[in-house]
């Protein structure tokens, strides 16, 4: 397991981004395959280029729940806003409300996370060879 990417670092953030992209655009590709098929080759490239991205986030040391959550809820709210725009899908108040609630938990992941690394870095355990060992029992 590598190190984590120092703080304030761009690099898993812009990596993530390009995740995002590649698998909003492969899912649209997706449903363009229904009356092209020819689009299945974009389709294959956005999920696997998606995926490297993600590998190579988590390669930088972001955590997989805030690295997945961002990335799953990003790719619903685009592909719901995009294929309402390019395909004419439905988008109703309850979708929408529905991506509202998916980003706030998401967000809820993220804030958690850092307060687990400021609570797991501000500890300082006592080291084990200052404490008495325990008595033998019979």
């Amino acid at each position: 397991m590598t190190a984590p990417a120092q703080a304030g670092s761009r690099k898993p953030w812009l990596l993530l981004c390009g995740a995002i992209v590649m698998e909003v655009t492969a899912t649209l590709a997706l449903r363009a395959t229904v009356d092209h098929p020819a689009w299945v080759a974009l389709v294959i490239l956005g999920y696997s280029g998606a995926f490297v991205c993600l590998a190579l986030v988590l390669r930088e040391g972001m955590p997989i729940g805030v690295a997945y959550g961002i990335w799953a809820a990003c790719g619903v709210a685009l592909t719901a806003v995009l294929a309402a725009l390019i395909f004419g899908d439905p988008f109703t108040w309850m979708i929408a409300l529905g991506i509202g609630v998916v980003i706030v938990g998401v967000l809820l992941v993220e804030l958690g996370s850092h307060k687990a690394e400021t609570s797991t870095v501000s500890r300082d355990p006592e080291p084990t060879a200052s404490r008495d060992p325990e008595p033998e029992r019979p």
